[in-house]
């Protein structure tokens, strides 16, 4: 059993908890390599131990059995696509606030020792394949574990968008945007905006309006079959932003064509600690108290 320890040198000082990770892995029986999930910016001090020998993701997924990442949801997502097309299965160790994506806190490393032996199961869950349509060329395309997010940017103007579902318009929005979200992402940006709490292990494709100036705009919950369309009025020449998952927002110009669609591609999420969804929504979102 190989496992990756990627862990982010800012929410880990030191990497401590995935040092300890490692001493647990290895005393039972794994092989572990040790990566940092994305190159720190230029000029930032990363507090990482100097006679550590790091590897690097692109070098060790074709040949890894499990990922196991240590940060926030930020970085579960900024794997998830690598893991995926390796058909790595990944676990989260909540070095973050909410961390609703992580199997375990910083606290439950030792239930890490089981993974050597490969005691464990995987929870499947649904992405979107996201891409960016100019002139009938694709000009970008991304997976998402959470959310598409079509948005105005910073400027303080109305966003409209139009949503299609198979060539049919379903909403017109005005108001910041719209988000496009998978089950997963259901209790992330999406639920802030006053989207539905969704199972994860469900199949739909969740569609919210990000502040809308309509009394009429309301969430919905669409067939995974369906393929679905944002655009922008014909004729209009304000600019809106696409992000996936949280990454890089790419310009969005009037004739663009954002279209979303479930994914033949499933991030598989290692599951340990036995905790239903419904214990992690209430314990992590805040719900009812005995």
């Amino acid at each position: 059993m190989k496992v990756i320890l990627s862990s982010n040198p800012y929410r880990d000082r030191g990497l401590k908890a995935a040092l300890e990770a490692q001493r647990i892995l290895e005393r039972s029986g794994a092989q572990t390599a040790l990566c940092l999930p994305f190159v720190p910016k230029k000029g930032d001090r990363v507090d990482v131990p100097r006679q550590l020998t790091l590897s690097s993701l692109e070098r060790e997924l074709p040949s890894a059995d499990l990922l196991i990442c240590f940060g926030g949801d930020g970085t579960i997502l900024h794997a998830a696509r690598d893991a995926t097309l390796h058909d790595v299965p990944i676990l989260g160790v909540n070095m973050g606030s909410v961390g609703f994506m992580a199997e375990l806190e910083r606290s439950e490393l030792p239930l890490l020792a089981p993974l050597a032996q490969g005691n464990f199961s995987i929870e499947e869950r649904m992405m979107l394949d996201v891409q960016v349509v100019r002139g009938g060329k694709i000009i970008s395309q991304d997976l998402a574990l959470n959310d598409a997010v079509v948005f105005k940017g910073s400027m303080a103007r109305v966003a409209e968008v139009e949503v299609w579902a198979d060539q049919v318009q379903v909403s017109s929005i005005m108001g910041d945007g719209v988000i496009v979200a998978t089950p997963t992402g259901s209790t992330a940006y999406s639920m802030s905006a006053g989207g539905p709490i969704v199972e994860p292990t469900s199949r739909s494709i969740i569609i919210t309006p990000v502040c809308a100036h309509q009394l009429a705009a309301r969430a919905m919950v669409l067939s995974p079959e369906r393929t679905v369309s944002v655009t922008l009025p014909r004729g209009t020449r304000k600019h809106l932003y696409l992000s996936v998952d949280g990454g890089k927002a790419i310009r969005l110009s009037g004739s663009d064509r954002v279209e979303v669609r479930r994914s033949t591609h499933c991030t598989k999420l290692v599951q340990l600690a036995g905790r239903s969804f419904y214990q992690v929504i209430n314990q992590k979102l805040g719900g009812f108290t005995k």
